[in-house]
């Protein structure tokens, strides 16, 4: 491996993140706290473990001390997880919590790399119907997630280990913002 050129990957793909965008995710997702709302984060392997980091950054702080966001990671309940893909099926780990958690004011990202995830495309069509608003968090061409989001977040990758390391780039910034905003 040409460890320079993963590093060189690595730092374009942030110099190429839509700064503009992340300014509309993080100023929607305050109109959502704002309308009695909450956010909603699902993924699996390391998009479950950013989806954990996202929340943990709004329930705790980020930058700045604050009050505590309503935001939830539908990652971290193994019960529901294990029962929910053992009665029904994996690909309906994160619909079936959507239908029970999500509402019209909330904000629905599920983060898959490769945008074709399909426990994630199933719980953003579900968040879709509830009204929810939604964002697709990938890289790549955004997948089928392209499609079925409101927004979409892309990392500018074709490897998952970059285009996680976006991901995490980018829910940092808009961590940033919230907490400006708070």
């Amino acid at each position: 491996m040409d460890y320079q050129n993963y590093i060189n990957e690595g730092i374009n793909a942030r110099k190429n993140i839509d700064i503009k965008k992340i300014g509309k995710i993080a100023s929607d997702i305050v109109s959502t706290f704002e309308n009695n709302g909450k956010l909603i984060v699902f993924g699996n392997g390391g998009s479950a473990a950013d989806s954990q980091h996202f929340v943990a950054e709004l329930t705790g702080h980020f930058m700045k001390e604050r009050k505590p966001l309503p935001a939830i990671a539908l990652t971290t309940n193994t019960s529901s997880l294990t029962a929910i893909g053992n009665d029904y099926s994996y690909d309906e780990i994160f619909s079936r919590q959507v239908q029970a958690l999500c509402n019209k004011n909330d904000y629905v990202v599920g983060i898959s790399t490769s945008g074709n995830s399909k426990n994630v495309i199933n719980a953003m069509k579900e968040a879709k119907k509830i009204g929810a608003h939604t964002l697709g968090m990938s890289g790549g061409n955004g997948g089928m997630l392209k499609g079925i989001c409101d927004d979409l977040f892309l990392a500018d990758s074709d490897k998952t280990s970059i285009i996680q390391e976006v991901h995490i780039t980018a829910i940092h910034m808009i961590c940033y913002i919230i907490d400006e905003h708070y």
